[in-house]
């Protein structure tokens, strides 16, 4: 693929392959050790990040390669005015692939008018995160054997969160994927998601505000964080932000099966007594990440072992 914007640029067929890749890159890593040498991944970050930006030099690094760029937008010539196009033309000309963050939506489409090199989008404003996406699905196959037949909640900032849109748009090409939407009424799922995304794939889901009687039917509870850099409203953010607080107490009724996952940063919507649950799996999808960004360089780079 030349560049990966949203993660419907991926069939289920390249889906499935970079799964696997990441699971023989976990059994073998001996083998990759050295895949990118003499290659360099160039991270532009114009958004804060600690787990993407770390994941995907980790990533590069263990791969054999180097890695060069920036961890926020001051620190690039952007603050002297440079346009995101002329950014991404230029780093072109010192790296092999890009992986970009930008609190614009819309920023990587930018990009690729320009770059000579794969774009990789790390996440734009509230629209996409697409090696979330994948983290998340290596995650679910990884934690229950399939990415079909399954129920997942998605709970907390259904509206702004990226990682949401994302993961909604890429389950709903699975067979057998219940969706719960668990959250305030002006926090919920974006109406045309579910015109564009769950009705033409004839997904069953449902809208509740309700975690507690929304647990009992759920596989997979998806957790995220209201998002205090997306309101407008200082306000509205401190009254929604602790809507849901997950807790030993709202898992007495939870299948011993569930998978709890969380795409990180938490602040305080899942207490840290939760992490001694063996169902908490939020910081092996950390790890996780790692692997498929492994995986998914490799391929955009034409590497195949």
């Amino acid at each position: 693929m030349q560049h990966l914007l949203n993660i419907t640029d991926l069939s289920t067929q390249d889906i499935d392959r970079l799964i696997a890749t990441a699971e023989d890159i976990m059994q073998n890593p001996e083998k990759y050790r050295d895949a990118c040498r003499y290659k360099k991944l160039a991270t532009l970050f114009f958004e804060p990040s600690t787990r993407t930006r770390l994941s995907f030099e980790s990533a590069m690094m263990e791969l054999g390669g180097n890695v060069l760029g920036f961890s926020e937008a001051n620190s690039s010539s952007t603050a002297k005015g440079e346009s995101v196009g002329d950014t991404v033309r230029t780093v072109s000309c010192y790296a092999d692939i890009i992986a970009m963050r930008h609190p614009k939506e819309g920023a990587p489409y930018a990009a690729i008018q320009t770059a000579q090199v794969p774009v990789i989008n790390a996440g734009d404003g509230g629209h996409n995160h697409p090696t979330q996406t994948l983290t998340d699905l290596l995650t679910i196959h990884r934690e229950r054997g399939s990415l079909e037949n399954f129920t997942i909640g998605l709970c907390g900032d259904l509206k702004f969160g990226r990682t949401v849109h994302s993961l909604v748009a890429a389950l709903s090409r699975y067979q057998g994927v219940k969706m719960v939407f668990i959250s305030p009424p002006e926090l919920r799922i974006p109406d045309y998601i579910i015109t564009n995304v769950l009705e033409p794939a004839g997904i069953s889901y449902v809208q509740t505000e309700s975690l507690e009687e929304a647990m009992p039917q759920l596989d997979i509870l998806y957790v995220t964080r209201v998002q205090r850099e997306r309101f407008f409203n200082e306000a509205d953010y401190i009254r929604l932000k602790d809507t849901y607080i997950v807790d030993p107490d709202k898992l007495i009724h939870a299948k011993s099966s569930l998978v709890i996952m969380h795409p990180l940063p938490r602040v305080n919507e899942i207490t840290p007594e939760v992490d001694q649950d063996p169902r908490a799996r939020y910081f092996q999808q950390v790890a996780y990440g790692k692997y498929i960004r492994m995986a998914l360089i490799l391929d955009m780079l034409g590497i195949h072992l």
